[in-house]
This record gives structure tokens, C-alpha cells and sequence, in this order.
């Protein structure tokens, strides 16, 4: 029933956000006959558009196609990468995702372990409730930055990929550059790993266990394995179960919240809930590289809102459903975000919250309810993580939802003929069931195994959150820069939606800040990943963005010019409707 309710009541929502949008945001429309949308097109091209995404067996394919009908992708100069809309969108399940569904995969991978884990983390860091506060809101305000420029692209290239096609559509030449680059970033760091720990950490004490590593790694393994099974043979489970546990994980959160306003209200046995809101501020720290840091990690627990570009190529009327599911998805976790963390301080002293470690949520249920409650909530906590999917933001909630995108990406990454190992063309299909990219999944859960495995888990959590950041941040610079240019170059482009320009630049400015930030030395001396030093996780997020730039010349410039060939791309067309861009090799005299 409470499912039942918040579907509908999201759905009204919606409804109101995409009227208030249309009168403001959309474009005229000419008269057109009753219940008829005036697309723009003519009687042919409609037919094309409709042939094409037919192909993929939706009914609901025809409004989506006259959704995109006044989006950029019919001006063909703009056209990113090899493959047309057409193409790029065959294949595959067709549109099945909802405005409600778009709303939970934003909502699933936002909230994960970023809320119930790192809040200890950003305390260290910042010193100071008042700060850890102000960041927070902060990342929310960068995150509808971020978002309002994301949905700017989006609705001007309605398809799958996100940045990847962004970059494709901005930075053309060298050719295959900027593709290969994200690839190399996606594949190395799209991993799930460290929500499959914080989730085999939990169900551990909450069944009163010690966590011991190997045990920890055991279960996570699993976790993993099963969300790659779960979306790779049974796709529209997947969707549903990831729906389910993005509810849940609101509902926990809620549950917090709430408990928290008890805490204030002093009606519980916690001496004195006010104690860490006098003198906020006191201790805060007076280091940039601190609040750098910090700044990734609250980001980190915010990403996610950009989740449904990933897959839009899946989404019903993309266009409109990216504009309501966006800004409705992030304004749900940061007032469930800032609230939550309200109700940690208000249960817990800074000095408990400090030395938590990973388990900040878990602490809160402890001071309120007693060990045996904190042990049963460690549970719905664990089972919350489970619905994400992607970098640290939830533990099995979180693995699901990132998962899910990531594979899509890695699809689209695959059929834009990048070379991987065994051939594109098995990696971009939808093997074995014709509807979800099981191999591109596949290439998501390598990575994941090897960090589960590789780096002992007490060190690794803050590090990978960290190097997560800096090279999505690199990413971030020159996807605002090329908004800029795009708007230059193409001022007449259609553009469904349009940011307002100041928020481009604050965006571009907390960018710069982030990259230059962290190599300014820390008041500790040392950052927050002991033994390492605190600008490691910068330097390897750099080196991995050269990783993709000496892959594109072995691929596109050396071994060609030593063997002397040139790579000719051509299409080919899969047994399940996919197309896929692939390179003949032709030699040269």
C-alpha cells in the first residue's frame, strides 16, 4: 500500500513540475489537429522515426520518437559519435521506463553509503557540525548545478551514454579521443565494490559476527554476482526489485528523520540532543585541502542525479521524463540528506561520530534504540546499500541501481566501437536474452571483484572515494566547457532546456577548486588515508585519464602507422537489433 501511495503521489508531482516547466521552458508548438503533438517533422521523417524505434517492440515508441523531434539530433553536424539516433537507440527492451521509475533510479543511486557511512568522515575533515552541515548543503547546491547542466545536454541528445556523449558531441578531433578517454575512466573505476563491503559489513554485525576480512569479501563477492545475474538474465525484476528498495531506502531515511525530531523533541534518554548545535562552528578546520576533500565525499553521497542519462535510450518521452525525474529525484535525498544528519548529531556526541568509522547509521540506532535494535536496523540499513550500483553510494539498493546504468554505459561504449578484449560486437549485444547487455555487466563486475579482492578494506574505502571523485570532477570541467562552445557554435541548436548561465560558472569554479585544492597540504599533514600520502588519490586519477589517452594512440596512431593499415568503421546489425560500429582494417601504401 505505501508503495501503491508514493507512486502516485510522485506521478502528481511530477505532473505539476512538468507544467510549471512547460510554460516556461518549452517551445511554441504550432496547432495541429485535437490529441495531435505538432513534432516539427514531415510525413516521412515521422515514418522513419517511427520505423526505427518500432524496431525495439515498445508501443510506446512513437511519442518518444516525436519527443526527440525538436531536440539537436536532427541537426546531423552535431551528431555524436559514428552511430545516427536511430541506430544508437535500436535494440534491446524499448522504452519502458516511467517518470516513477526514472524518480527511483535517481533516488537508488543517490542514497546509499554516502549518507549512512561518510558523514564521520566529512566530520573529521571539516571539524566542525556547523561546517560538516554547510557542506552538505553545498553539495546540494553543486548537485542542481550539475544537474541543470547535465539536463541541458540531455534533452539536446536524448540518448544513452551521459558524458560519453557529451564529449563525443563537443570535442570531435582528435577522433575517438575524448570516447576513449571515459572508456578507460568508466571501465577501471565503474565499480560497485565498496557498497558490496559496507553491505557485508552490516548483514556481519548485525547477525552479531566479526567482521573478518575474508568473510567480508565472501559475502560481497556474492552481492555482486547476484545484481550482475539479477539484470543480465531477469531485466524487468531488476527494474522492479531496484524500485522496491529505492522506496525502502526512503522509508529508512524517514524513519531517521523522524527519530531524530523525537531526540530534539528530549523525549528520549539522550542527555543533551542540542549539544553539538552550540558553537557549530567551533573547531572547524582552516585547510582548503580539507574541505576539498570533504567536498568530494559529499558529492560522492550526491551523485546519482545525472543516473537517467545514462539509460535514456530505456526512457518513455525522454525529453519530459528527464525533466521531471531529474530535479524531483535530487530535491527528495537532499532534504532526506540534511535532515538525517540533523538526527546523528542530535544523538551522538562528534567524538562517537569521529571514530565510528563506516557505520555512522548504525551508531545513531544505537545510542536511540539499544544494541539489539542497532543489530535488527543494521539490516534495513544493509539491505538499502544494496540499491545502487555505481561508485560508494548505497549498499545493495545502491549496487542495483548503479549497476544497472553502468552496464548501459558500457554498452554504448562497446557499440561505438571502442576495442575491447573478444570483439565488440559481443559486448555491445544483449546476450543471452535479447533485452539486457549481460556482457556489458560483465565488464562492470571485473573491476568490482578485483577491489573487493585486491586492497584491505579499512584503507581502501576512503581512497576509492576519493580517486572516484577527481577524475569525474576532470570530466566535469570539460563537459561545462563545452557548453560553452556549444552555445558559441551552435547558438540556434534546439535546446529543451536551457541553464542559466551563472549556475554554469559557479559550477565550473567549484570544478577548478576541486582539482587544485587537493594538492595543498592538509592541517593534519597527512589526509584522511593514512599510510598514503594525501595527494595520492589525485595523482591516480590523472594517470588514469592518461591510461585512455595512451590507449587512443596504440589503437588510433601508432600500431597503425608501424603496420601500416587505417581503420575504416562500418555497422553491423545483431540478431537482437543492435547496432554496432566496427573497424575494418585497410592497408596503406
Amino acid at each position: 500500500m505505501g508503495y501503491i501511495i508514493l507512486t502516485e503521489a510522485i506521478n502528481s508531482l511530477a505532473s505539476l513540475i512538468f507544467l510549471a516547466q512547460d510554460g516556461i521552458l518549452a517551445p511554441e508548438r504550432s496547432c495541429c489537429r485535437p490529441g495531435e503533438q505538432d513534432t516539427g517533422l514531415g510525413t516521412n521523417e515521422k515514418q522513419q522515426l517511427e520505423k526505427g524505434q518500432n524496431a525495439r517492440g515498445d508501443a510506446s515508441d512513437v511519442s518518444s520518437a516525436e519527443d526527440v523531434s525538436g531536440t539537436a539530433e536532427k541537426d546531423l553536424t552535431l551528431n555524436p559519435g559514428e552511430l545516427t539516433f536511430e541506430e544508437d537507440t535500436s535494440g534491446g527492451m524499448g522504452r519502458h521506463l516511467g517518470v516513477f521509475s526514472c524518480t527511483m533510479l535517481i533516488v537508488g543511486r543517490i542514497i546509499g553509503t554516502g549518507i549512512f557511512s561518510t558523514p564521520s568522515s566529512i566530520l573529521s575533515s571539516v571539524g566542525s557540525v556547523g561546517a560538516s552541515l554547510m557542506l552538505w548543503v553545498l553539495g546540494f547546491f553543486l548537485s542542481l548545478c550539475g544537474l541543470f547542466i547535465w539536463l541541458e545536454y540531455g534533452t539536446m541528445f536524448p540518448r544513452s551514454g551521459g558524458e560519453k556523449v557529451y564529449l563525443e558531441a563537443v570535442y570531435r578531433k582528435p577522433k575517438y579521443l575524448a570516447t576513449t578517454i571515459f572508456a578507460v575512466n568508466a571501465i577501471v573505476l565503474g565499480f560497485t565494490a565498496s557498497g558490496c563491503i559496507v553491505f557485508a559489513n552490516n548483514i556481519l554485525v548485525s547477525a552479531g559476527h566479526t567482521a573478518d576480512r575474508w568473510v567480508v569479501r565472501g559475502i560481497a563477492l556474492g552481492v555482486i554476482a547476484f545484481v550482475t545475474l539479477l539484470h543480465g538474465l531477469t531485466p524487468r525484476l531488476g527494474i522492479g526489485l531496484m524500485n522496491a528498495l529505492s522506496v525502502f531506502k526512503i522509508v529508512i531515511l524517514v524513519f531517521i528523520v523522524i527519530t531524530g525530531w523525537v531526540v530534539l523533541s528530549g523525549k528520549t534518554h539522550i542527555a543533551d540532543p542540542h549539544a553539538n548545535f552550540r558553537n557549530a562552528f567551533s573547531g572547524s578546520s582552516h585547510s582548503s585541502n580539507d574541505y576539498a576533500t570533504a567536498t568530494f565525499k559529499v558529492l560522492n553521497a550526491y551523485a546519482g542525479w545525472s543516473n537517467v542519462n545514462y539509460v535514456l535510450n530505456d526512457v518513455k518521452n525522454p525529453v519530459r521524463t528527464l525533466k521531471i525525474a531529474g530535479p524531483l529525484g535530487l530535491g527528495i535525498c537532499a532534504v532526506l540528506y540534511l535532515l538525517a544528519n540533523v538526527s546523528y548529531f542530535a544523538a551522538a556526541t562528534t567524538t562517537e561520530i569521529r571514530h565510528t568509522g563506516v557505520t555512522v547509521a548504525s551508531l545513531f540506532f544505537g545510542k536511540v534504540f539499544g544494541t539489539a535494535a542497532q543489530r535488527a536496523l543494521s539490516v534495513f540499513v544493509a539491505l538499502s546499500a544494496l540499491g545502487v550500483g555505481h561508485p560508494i553510494q548505497s549498499f545493495l539498493s545502491n549496487v542495483i541501481t548503479v549497476t544497472y546504468a553502468a552496464s548501459r554505459v558500457n554498452q554504448e561504449l562497446a557499440k561505438e566501437g571502442v576495442p575491447l578484449p573478444f570483439g565488440n560486437k559481443f559486448w555491445a549485444s544483449n546476450w543471452p536474452t535479447g533485452k539486457s547487455p549481460l556482457p556489458g555487466l560483465v565488464i562492470h563486475l571485473i573491476p568490482s571483484v578485483i577491489v573487493i579482492i585486491a586492497p584491505p578494506p579499512s584503507v581502501a574505502y576512503p581512497f576509492i572515494l576519493d580517486v572516484e571523485g577527481y577524475p569525474q570532477q576532470i570530466i566535469n570541467f570539460f563537459i561545462v566547457i563545452g557548453l560553452y562552445w556549444l552555445r558559441y557554435k551552435k547558438p540556434n541548436a534546439p535546446r529543451p532546456f536551457k541553464v542559466w548561465w551563472p549556475l554554469t560558472v559557479f559550477f565550473l569554479a567549484a570544478s577548478v577548486f576541486l582539482l587544485v585544492a587537493p594538492f595543498l597540504r592538509p592541517a593534519n599533514r597527512v589526509g584522511d588515508t593514512p599510510p598514503l600520502p594525501y595527494y595520492l588519490y589525485c595523482l591516480v586519477g590523472i594517470a588514469i585519464m592518461l591510461a585512455g589517452v595512451i590507449y587512443w594512440a596504440a589503437w588510433r596512431v601508432f600500431f597503425p602507422k608501424v603496420l601500416g593499415y587505417e581503420l575504416i568503421p562500418r555497422k553491423e546489425k545483431l540478431d537482437d537489433g543492435t547496432v554496432v560500429t566496427m573497424f575494418s582494417k585497410k592497408k596503406t601504401s
